[in-house]
């Protein structure tokens, strides 16, 4: 297996940072980054590719809820985000490289690109530009198989993986045709936990972490049917 890959399933993982719900530390911040390697946690964020080619730490794709701002992310640079308050708290729009600048290789990152199908070309080229020189265990994976596809065309040194959910074979069959592309794992939603399709992939050593679990009851059904957990809104420890 992997390094990064025996990396991303050592401790639980903070889901978009360690923060509390949006209250006073806000998801996808580097005060929730902080957070989670001030508690020995690995780091899931979301990838965002911005107006300057640059790939941002952000989840949505307007603005509205976390800046209560009107507008795109994309449309804007990341010269420009970086100017933006996060929830009204100092905390402005991080790009990967602050994120990696504080992380340091300290905790394992798991970085989810959000894709937009027919507005991605470059994305996934200058994530990887951007770890290039990074030192730490980091697994990349999303939803979107076009962006799949370009990592393991572009031989991403990293492992690349799935983001999926679903119980219906239709779904499966779906999986199936993306994990072809040669993925290294899977993140699958923990309400469709356990079902056939995962069942047989962890028969081929194939790693599974869960999300988003939000209590001890789902992190115990986790760990009967995963390999690890993307938790928020309580401690996992």
């Amino acid at each position: 297996m992997h390094d990064d890959l025996k990396a991303l399933i050592r401790q639980p993982i903070a889901h978009r940072g360690r923060h509390d719900g949006n209250k006073t530390v806000w998801e996808n911040t580097l005060s929730a980054f902080q957070a989670a390697i001030d508690g020995g946690f690995a780091i899931e964020c979301d990838l965002q590719y911005v107006a300057d080619a640059t790939p941002v730490v952000f989840h949505d794709d307007d603005m509205e809820r976390l800046c209560n701002m009107k507008g795109d992310v994309r449309a804007k640079s990341s010269s420009e985000l970086g100017l933006v308050s996060i929830g009204g708290t100092k905390d402005k729009i991080p790009s990967l490289k602050q994120l990696l600048r504080l992380v340091k290789g300290r905790v394992p990152l798991v970085l989810e690109l959000k894709g937009r199908e027919g507005d991605d070309e470059g994305f996934a080229s200058s994530v990887l530009e951007e770890l290039e020189d990074y030192g730490g265990p980091v697994a990349l994976m999303s939803f979107d198989q076009w962006l799949l596809r370009d990592l393991k065309e572009l031989e991403s040194p990293r492992p690349a993986g799935l983001i999926a959910e679903g119980v219906r074979p239709e779904d499966f069959i779906a999986h199936e045709q993306v994990m072809q592309l040669g993925l290294d794992f899977i993140s699958y939603n923990i309400m469709h936990l356990p079902n056939d399709y995962i069942t047989l992939q962890r028969s081929k050593n194939i790693p599974v972490i869960s999300w988003t679990v939000r209590n001890a009851k789902q992190a115990s059904h986790s760990a009967a049917n995963a390999d690890q957990i993307t938790f928020e809104a309580f401690d996992p420890s």
